[in-house]
């Protein structure tokens, strides 16, 4: 069973080694999300990649990066995110920030007793 809603997902895409008062850039941010209630926050590391200045991040071995790029998801009502938005101001420096409407489909399982 599920229900389905609209929303906004947010997509933050910063560098690895992007930092905010001390801690990874990423982290900073799903933290913040989640003070302010947020529905969620999903981050991943990417493989390759590249931005404005077409520098190229990859993971292959014989070309080890430190800064491959990490791509920060969060799916929530416009009103919730835009709570996020000055903290992003503040503290991504160099990235890109997307926000894009889309179809929201909760996915809720059934209660299962114990004794099942």
């Amino acid at each position: 069973m599920h229900t389905i809603e609209n929303g906004v997902l947010l997509r933050i895409i910063v560098g690895e080694s992007d930092r905010h008062e001390g801690r990874p850039l990423y982290e900073a941010i799903v933290l913040k999300a989640r003070e302010l209630g947020l529905a969620g926050a999903t981050v991943t590391r990417a493989v390759m990649g590249f931005g404005a200045s077409s520098r190229l991040h990859t993971a292959k071995i014989l070309r080890l990066s430190v800064d491959l790029p990490m791509v920060i998801e969060i799916v929530d009502r416009r009103e919730n995110l835009d709570r996020l938005l000055p903290f992003l101001d503040e503290a991504v420096h160099g990235g890109l920030v997307t926000l894009e409407d889309v179809r929201v489909l909760h996915y809720r399982g059934k209660e299962r007793s114990l004794d099942a």
